[in-house]
């Protein structure tokens, strides 16, 4: 059985990451929507998954469409841009969104720093994302797009993360042994 898990991609402006990682292609001109959501079938680490992405786009003015897909998101990827201060600055304001809304004082995520092959526009250190991190309790990567860096893992990782979750919280059940198959099962319902 293939793992599905519902992906939230929240950024303050729109980002070309997904079109990558969806479409494996670098989209020039972007003509962005209020949200796009899309599925991907993909194998991480030798098992099947279903993804399903949500990009929220950043879109101020629809703020209470993003609070309905932060309750049913089991995943986000916080992306700024390492080129511009103001989208690092604004990650802060999602994070704090994801667990008002989810009523929890944690939760999964993973902090991307995009435009890393922008090295001579960086207004943002990779110390400073490590740092925000460090602070929220998230992982951290820097990929691009555009170069293909880190794209394909921003994504896995996100995924990985939310399997180790659910396998805490769920952990499978023990194969029955013979002994116990001569004896009989016992079930006890609620």
């Amino acid at each position: 059985m293939a793992f599905y898990s519902k992906l939230l991609l929240m950024a303050n402006i729109n980002f070309k990451i997904r079109f990558f990682f969806l479409q494996s292609y670098f989209v020039t001109d972007y003509d962005p929507t209020i949200e796009d959501s899309y599925t991907k079938q993909c194998v991480i680490d030798d098992r099947a998954a279903r993804l399903d992405i949500l990009d929220t786009a950043g879109q101020e003015e629809f703020g209470a469409m993003r609070e309905q897909y932060v309750r049913t998101g089991e995943g986000f990827l916080l992306v700024f841009s390492v080129t511009d201060r103001g989208s690092f600055e604004e990650i802060y304001k999602f994070q704090r969104q994801i667990l008002r809304v989810k009523d929890l004082d944690e939760f999964l995520m993973t902090l991307i720093g995009n435009k890393a092959d922008l090295d001579h526009q960086r207004q943002v250190t990779q110390e400073e994302g490590q740092q925000l991190a460090r602070q929220l309790k998230v992982t951290y990567m820097e990929a691009s797009a555009k170069i293909r860096m880190n794209v394909d893992q921003a994504f896995h990782e996100l995924v990985r993360v939310i399997r180790k979750f659910q396998e805490q919280e769920c952990p499978p059940s023990p194969e029955p042994t013979k002994e116990k198959d001569k004896k009989g099962c016992h079930c006890v319902i609620f």
